[in-house]
């Protein structure tokens, strides 16, 4: 008996295939930029869990809870009153200046006196450190004052408190404690010291530290290197943790989570030191001063640029950044200013003019271009970072998408561009070929790179070296460019047979060359990432950040420490600072 072959479903099931094969890559790209557009959301829940409720402030609306942290410090907790409502964030200045003056009011109770054996203490006073304890108290006596954080089964932390009004030695105390690991159980001894170095007084109490706010692990993977040099001080800052965006974190040299910075969203890109205060970035679209006790006292909304990948110090009370303007196709490609005294945003250079040539022969990333997830975007030049040459005003410019470095000389003048240094074959029948450096040695330039940074002086004019992370990750998805490259770099997101490395470049603006110095291999990374100085010593703080690890290698580039650490797909940086705000030497 024959069977009747059913030619109606073989055509239904073609059609279903053909459909299949025409929308996945349209539902494959969609998902992808609805993880991309993350790094635009603000947060919108801001509310933490309290003890009861024991007073209220109605002239600053503000409510003051008990802090539940065991039987240990009595502590307090100040809960805005409208921090439920829709557009309620902690980085609001009106906000900031509340909680101020209910922690002013507390200070100077006629009724109360603060001492080291009872201080008063405010669990993350101002929103911006979840684990962050405010500790105020006098002393008869000019001392200073030190601790140590204890938890079973880890390495103690010590440091010296540095007190918000930046005296060494002080009767009156107010400083940030930063070392209470959370959801652990801590045990403090403050030690309150002489100026000849006497021990005046020691206060011990116990902190039952509530569990991260982000739920990120409190502990990473440690692995031994083979240098046996010592670490640099200060702790570790992981700066825009896909999966965990809108967190800070902050981390000592045993791999212990310190401090949970809290933002309204995004992640940090780097921290500038002002003075007694950090500026960094809190959103996608805002920046923010932060002094010592976590209090935000300046803040800035850059209006319809949304921040990119780095920001840096320029002129005497200016910030660059590293953004793009919402609503238009080119992206990644705009230089601003920012002036930190008014607050004023100020595009310097739209580079698809500064480079116009160049940007006439790209054209938008498609569909089945390596970075497939920005398809319909012109990602042309994709600058990473940026770092400002007060001298000559110049910019030096890291761009990943031509694997190329640029200098921007005049930069507040007329900008033009300087030179360009990479492969040059990428710049090859352009109107920039000119600009290109030439290579000086045998060496494989760097392809894909991100954070480069000034180095050090060459010793005359003209000469001088920069610091960088080399991917060795070869892509270019604005063009239709065929270029073949040396076996040992990588062509692939996920290359497993392939390293990245630190690069040390001579740039000799006078013969128009430059040349690697030296360089040494870390764990392959294709994108994101960085290489950076840490300490007095020369270490390096290096972050490859698909590998999904950071580690600290001494000055010859021999790894002493390496972290894993948990993150969807990447973490962005890592460095190291030793943040002064906090900590005295």
């Amino acid at each position: 008996m024959k069977t009747k072959f059913n030619w109606k479903w073989l055509a239904l099931a073609g059609a279903v295939l053909l459909m299949l094969a025409f929308l996945t890559p349209l539902v494959v790209v969609q998902v992808a930029k609805a993880f991309t557009a993350r790094e635009q959301a603000a947060r919108t829940d801001w509310t933490f869990s309290t003890g009861d409720v024991v007073a209220q402030s109605s002239q600053w609306q503000v409510d003051l809870a008990e802090a539940d942290l065991g039987g240990g410090l009595k502590a307090l907790q100040l809960v805005p009153q409208d921090i439920g409502q829709e557009d309620f964030t902690y980085y609001d200045l009106e906000v900031q200046q509340r909680l101020r003056q209910v922690v002013e009011e507390l200070k100077h109770n006629a009724d109360l006196e603060w001492t080291a054996s009872m201080p008063l203490a405010i669990l993350n006073p101002y929103g911006t450190g979840s684990n962050g304890l405010y500790l105020y108290f006098e002393t008869e006596l000019a001392t200073a004052v030190s601790y140590t954080v204890r938890v079973e089964g880890l390495a103690d932390f010590t440091a010296r408190a540095a007190d918000i009004s930046g005296k060494e030695y002080t009767r009156t105390h107010e400083f940030q404690l930063i070392g209470l690991v959370p959801g652990e159980v801590n045990e403090v001894t403050l030690t309150v010291e002489g100026s000849w170095g006497n021990t005046r007084q020691t206060i011990r109490f116990s902190v039952e530290m509530p569990e991260a706010r982000s739920g990120y692990a409190t502990r990473l993977e440690v692995t031994e290197g083979g240098s046996d040099a010592a670490q640099a001080d200060g702790l570790f800052a992981m700066m825009r943790v896909n999966g965990y965006l809108g967190y800070g974190f902050f981390f000592d040299n045993d791999g212990v989570l310190r401090y949970e910075m809290v933002l309204e969203g995004y992640g940090l890109d780097r921290l500038l030191f002002c003075g007694d205060e950090i500026l960094t970035c809190i959103s996608s679209s805002k920046l923010a001063r932060i002094d010592g006790l976590g209090r935000v006292t300046w803040v800035c909304d850059l209006g319809n640029y949304d921040l990119h990948h780095d920001i840096g110090l320029g002129t005497d009370g200016e910030v660059l950044a590293l953004a793009e303007e919402r609503g238009c196709e080119a992206v990644e490609d705009r230089l601003l200013s920012i002036d930190t005294v008014t607050g004023e945003v100020t595009e310097l250079i739209d580079f698809s003019v500064l480079l116009k040539d160049y940007y006439d022969v790209t054209r938008p990333v498609g569909a089945d271009d390596d970075f497939f997830w920005q398809a319909g975007e012109r990602d042309w030049i994709h600058l990473n970072s940026l770092q400002y040459l007060p001298g000559a005003d110049s910019l030096i410019l890291s761009s990943r998408e031509t694997s190329a470095i640029l200098k921007v000389a005049d930069l507040h003048g007329a900008p033009a561009l300087d030179w360009l240094a990479g492969d040059q074959r990428v710049w090859a029948d352009t109107a920039y070929a000119d600009a290109c450096l030439e290579q000086d040695g045998n060496f494989v330039p760097q392809y894909g790179q991100h954070c480069v940074e000034y180095y050090a002086d060459g010793g005359q004019d003209g000469v001088y070296y920069l610091s960088l992370f080399n991917n060795n990750y070869w892509s270019i998805n604005s063009r239709d460019l065929e270029l073949p490259v040396a076996d040992s770099v990588g062509t692939g997101l996920y290359d497993t047979d392939v390293a990245s490395q630190v690069y040390i470049y001579r740039i000799d603006e006078n013969k128009r060359t430059f040349s690697l110095e030296e360089s040494f291999e870390v764990p392959y990374s294709s994108i994101v990432s960085n290489g950076s100085l840490c300490g007095e010593g020369g270490n390096w703080t290096v972050n490859s950040g698909v590998a999904m690890v950071f580690g600290e290698y001494d000055q010859s580039g021999v790894l002493i420490r390496q972290y894993a650490y948990e993150c969807t797909m990447q973490n962005y940086r890592t460095f190291k600072y030793e943040m002064p705000l906090w900590f005295c030497d």
